[in-house]
């Protein structure tokens, strides 16, 4: 089938199942908030410790970056909305979603990464040529996690009912171009344009499977600077999902942000500096206006955190203050009922100094005082 029929079967399937489509996450905000970790390496690079430590942590729910083209499909496929084409590498996520049904646990997978293939091959910060290759690719990636498919060697593979379309598309390390500048007076936030159509792609290659999935757009970096101009330009949270309505985004199930702290004093419940920061402080000025926008959608935090000091000297806090932060960052979110899902980042703190230290372990492995006060969070 061509890329053009296929794209126009999906969303026909998408359109006259959505009626019949449950969010169970509307669902849950009645049950209670989901706490659980986002560590993009270690339950991959090391499974057996990882989710040994999840469990311990009564972890239920776990995000990870399915990497569309640094992983999954480095080469084209011939028949992209196939999970099976041989062109797809699928070993990893396969070995994950494995050890999180073994544990009991949920997954969230984060679609992510363009492959040279589909953009003209720049980096995989650059948004797909057309967006039916990437609809396509969330088709084939729902329809192997629904559940159902059946690999080669008779696995049937455990599903995976969350999704989410990119990640901090405001931020340019994970979408460029940000603005893109016509004439002396004339900006766009190009990146909230080209978000808008990847979202929907998403939602649309998602829903196709007819089983009952909820899609995230927004995943949205706390700052920005609106500025088109200056050295490293971004496009502040509010500005973006401001964007994403003007520039046609119609369709996804919840709403998802980061709304980390912007000074290593600011507390939970601090309000930010910068007028054009969200962090969870002020939280309720992204769901006032998303409930403008899109009307009482749910509210995903997908990324959560304080870096610790040490190994941070800069922009960590204490170990203490790092446990006694967690505490009230999950109590506040559990407050508000239009928060769903809380996810802290990460398990593990990285190597290196210049990557983050948030984690609730040691690099060698100690357990810092976070460690027990996310344990005793109720889950």
């Amino acid at each position: 089938m061509g890329s053009k029929k296929l794209g126009i079967a999906l969303l026909t399937i998408v359109l006259s199942a959505l009626a019949a489509t449950a969010h169970p996450d509307r669902a849950l905000a009645s049950r209670g908030m989901l706490v659980g970790l986002y560590d993009p390496v270690q339950p991959i690079a090391a499974p057996e410790k990882t989710f040994a430590l999840y469990s311990k942590l009564r972890v239920r729910v776990m995000r990870m970056d399915l990497n569309w083209g640094a992983s999954v499909a480095k080469k084209r496929p011939a028949h992209p909305a196939d999970p099976a084409d041989p062109a797809y590498d699928w070993d990893q996520y396969d070995k994950l979603v494995l050890n999180a049904r073994k544990h009991k646990i949920q997954v969230v997978f984060t679609i992510f990464g363009t492959p040279r293939w589909a953009n003209g091959g720049k980096k995989p910060n650059r948004a797909p040529k057309k967006m039916v290759y990437l609809r396509q690719f969330a088709y084939a990636a729902a329809k192997r996690y629904s559940g159902t498919f059946k690999r080669a060697d008779g696995t049937v593979l455990p599903s995976v009912r969350r999704w989410m379309a990119w990640n901090e598309p405001n931020n340019p390390v994970f979408l460029r171009p940000q603005w893109a500048i016509a004439g002396k007076k004339k900006i766009i936030p190009l990146a909230a344009k080209n978000y808008a159509q990847m979202c929907t792609a998403v939602w649309q290659g998602v829903h196709a499977t007819h089983v009952k999935e909820t899609v995230a757009c927004g995943a949205t970096d706390p700052h920005g600077n609106n500025r088109a101009r200056g050295h490293r330009p971004s496009i502040a949270p509010l500005t973006f999902l401001s964007a994403l309505k003007r520039y046609g985004l119609r369709h996804f199930d919840v709403y998802a942000h980061h709304p980390y702290y912007s000074r290593p004093g600011e507390s939970p419940t601090a309000q930010p500096k910068a007028k054009t920061a969200v962090t969870l402080g002020n939280i309720g000025v992204l769901i006032h206006l998303l409930t403008r926008l899109y009307g009482h959608k749910q509210l995903w935090i997908t990324e959560y955190g304080y870096q610790t000091r040490p190994p941070d000297r800069h922009f960590g806090v204490s170990w203490k203050n790092q446990a006694r932060y967690l505490t009230k960052a999950y109590t506040v979110a559990r407050r508000n009922p239009r928060i769903s899902m809380m996810l802290w980042f990460l398990l593990r703190d990285e190597g290196r100094l210049s990557g983050w230290q948030s984690g609730l372990v040691t690099v060698g492995g100690r357990h810092k005082p976070a460690f027990n006060a996310f344990r005793r969070l109720r889950h």
